[in-house]
């Protein structure tokens, strides 16, 4: 901490005991200086509303509140503060809106809920007003602790969450509802093994504690484990088989295990008992999406944006069916509602990306980039995302992973050559390549297997943002019988998406970061490198809005660093591992089909299959943007789209190195 920030934040320790003491007047002094050289900090900001309140200052408070929710607009408690204000000046439907808003981002702010129940009351609406009293005292039962711990978590503060929780944990070593809390904590924190056993652990202790069973369901969902999750919900389901939340999960989880009948039926069931449940809709069109009924999907989406017009996730479905093309008037409705202040950050986000694929449908570039590139803005600043960390990690790979390394570890890892692990970046052919390889009779096609990503978050332990990660260091000091562990874990696991054949796909990404790890595992699997024109593949990138991860791609000098270190470190691979990696072309592929598919069923060692030629064919579940694609013959229409925008791509070619 430099010296301007120790001292805001002893100006804003004093302010806040001030405050306490009554005197609003020297808290606003010191909170004051304190904003002089720090303007957006987000604490003091959020106490100068309270106690310009205190003070009986209504309009300054309100105008730091704006100042506040424009900064950070997800702030509950801002929306809580401003929920009070207009309370006190006898505003009940602005405060009503407010505590609604207030209680939407943090369901743990008990005086917005209690609130909310005396202002539904005094309307006269009793219902609203016992619902929100239920919350109110669900809330109440919470030991304090745990009730500052369930607010840290939906205001993002996970470590101080889990160091609260944890100190209550230690006195109270079987609370089952702290174990849960300390379960979402890890969950917050991408922490899923950890996560997994609180629960079952918990689930021990209390074995009815079904919010805790749910929760668990969810965790192993996130694992992609969605067998084992669909197992809990049906226990769940046998107590309570109307339960919306238990069967909206398991038809969630069933989708990607292809069980489709029984998810579209339980959406079916849900959208007939809550007709303007948009949300259900879209989860719908997902499900027709993946099985290749392209119209009803669309139909599906069309529903949910009727139903919300703001909701963004509707429209960015339509645009991400790729062959969809807007009208007129949906693309005005879109563009109404991206501009309307009310949207939130997420559908406006989604919107532009929607709005910046109606427009280059259209031909016209110029809005069509604009959108792209401010929705990019939005996601970019959401996710933190730092170009120089990446940096670093492919150098500490390049770094460890030498062939000396490698000639000492040849001992390590399984005989099995049954995972064929295709990388990349997104959007470069991998989803392509992989249908390929799934229309021959000896390859299973998979989903983008996360076990190797996990196992890499495993073996890096606990550590804050700003701290050091074990992985990859910690390759070179493991027993090598581990790594056979590690094998037989990875089999085992992804033994559910197989059907019999002689070797599957691992069709994940990212997967490229960590091939020396996968060398370890399984010494004998081959590794294609699915490559496209970097222009293309980064701009692509660019415009896709995806479910989740893969924030490099959400600025054109990010892509574009993060493909630069991309190609340096699959150089390195070639050069330490050689002869186990095959690097494919995309253009190569639409060009010349037949000759491709042979050189990779060559280096893969399985026979020529005419199927692989036809693999547009295959009515195969497809869970990526590219599922419609891959299920036409090829197109060379696609292969320089990147042109249309090269007037915009400067930081592109820039951080690429293209002159």
């Amino acid at each position: 901490m430099d010296a301007v920030d120790e001292l805001d934040a002893n100006k804003l320790k004093l302010a806040k005991q001030l405050l306490a003491k009554g005197k609003f007047i020297a808290a606003i002094g010191q909170l004051k200086e304190a904003l002089n050289q720090s303007p957006e900090d987000k604490e003091a900001l959020y106490v100068l509303a309270v106690c310009y309140r205190y003070n009986n200052d209504s309009q300054p408070a309100l105008a730091t509140l704006g100042k506040l929710l424009e900064l950070y607009p997800e702030h509950a408690r801002a929306y809580q503060e401003r929920g009070h204000l207009h309370s006190k000046r006898a505003q009940s439907a602005t405060a009503l809106k407010a505590y609604e808003q207030a209680v939407k981002l943090n369901p743990a702010l008990l005086v917005s809920w209690q609130r909310l129940s005396a202002l539904y009351r005094e309307m006269g609406e009793d219902k609203h007003s016992a619902r929100c009293q239920g919350y109110a005292e669900s809330l109440q039962e919470l030991a304090p602790e745990l009730l500052s711990v369930t607010s840290m978590i939906y205001q993002g503060e996970f470590y101080q969450a889990e160091q609260l929780c944890r100190a209550f944990l230690q006195k109270n070593r079987q609370h089952v509802v702290a174990m849960r809390l300390l379960a979402k904590i890890a969950t917050e924190l991408e922490i899923l093994d950890e996560a997994d056993f609180l629960l079952e652990s918990c689930l021990e202790f209390s074995p009815d504690f079904h919010a805790a069973r749910y929760d668990y369901s969810q965790v192993l969902y996130k694992r992609q484990r969605y067998q084992k999750s669909m197992q809990q919900l049906d226990l769940l389901l046998t107590q309570q088989p109307a339960h919306p939340g238990f069967r909206l999960a398991w038809a969630n989880a069933a989708v990607p295990m292809g069980e489709f009948d029984r998810a579209i039926a339980y959406y079916d069931q849900l959208i007939a008992e809550n007709p303007d449940n948009f949300n259900f809709h879209v989860l719908k069109g997902h499900a027709l999406k993946s099985l290749g009924e392209r119209q009803s999907a669309v139909e599906s989406y069309k529903d949910a944006a009727r139903l919300k017009p703001d909701h963004g996730d509707a429209w960015w479905s339509l645009a991400n069916v790729k062959t969809y093309r807007f009208a007129a008037d949906e693309i005005a409705a879109m563009q109404r509602a991206e501009a309307d202040e009310a949207t939130g950050n997420t559908d406006q986000c989604q919107l532009c990306f929607a709005l910046g694929k109606s427009f280059e449908d259209s031909s016209d570039y110029e809005p069509a980039f604009n959108y792209y590139a401010r929705g990019n803005d939005l996601k970019l600043k959401e996710s933190g995302y730092r170009a120089e960390l990446t940096e670093a990690e492919f150098d500490q790979q390049m770094a460890l992973c030498t062939k000396e390394f490698f000639s000492e570890k040849l001992a390590c890892g399984a005989s099995s050559n049954e995972p064929i692990f295709i990388v990349g970046l997104p959007r470069s052919g991998s989803t392509l390549l992989e249908q390929i390889l799934a229309s021959h009779p000896m390859v299973d096609g998979t989903i983008e297997l996360p076990n190797i990503l996990s196992l890499v978050q495993k073996l890096g332990g606990r550590h804050k943002i700003n701290e050091a990660s074990r992985y990859p260091a910690i390759l070179e000091s493991m027993d090598q019988n581990k790594f056979e562990h590690f094998a037989e874990e990875y089999l085992n696991s992804t033994r559910v998406y197989r059907q019999g054949a002689d070797f599957f796909t691992d069709k994940m990404p990212n997967n490229f970061r960590h091939i020396g790890l996968l060398q370890l595992i399984f010494p004998h699997a081959k590794i294609i490198d699915a490559r496209r024109h970097p222009l293309a593949c980064c701009f692509s990138n660019f415009k896709q809005l995806f479910g989740q991860g893969q924030f490099f791609s959400y600025g054109l000098r990010e892509i574009g660093l993060y493909y630069r270190g991309y190609v340096k470190l699959m150089d390195h691979w070639e050069t330490v591992l050689p002869g186990k990696i095959l690097r494919v072309q995309y253009e190569d592929i639409i060009v010349d089909l037949e000759s491709q598919v042979r050189r990779l069923l060559d280096f893969l060692g399985l026979p020529f299959d005419q199927s692989c030629i036809e693999f547009h064919k295959n009515r195969r579940a497809v869970h990526t943007p590219s599922a419609e694609q891959v299920r036409q013959p090829l197109y060379t229409s696609g292969l320089e789209q990147w042109k249309n925008f090269e007037p915009y791509l400067g930081p592109l070619k820039d951080s690429l190195g293209i002159v």
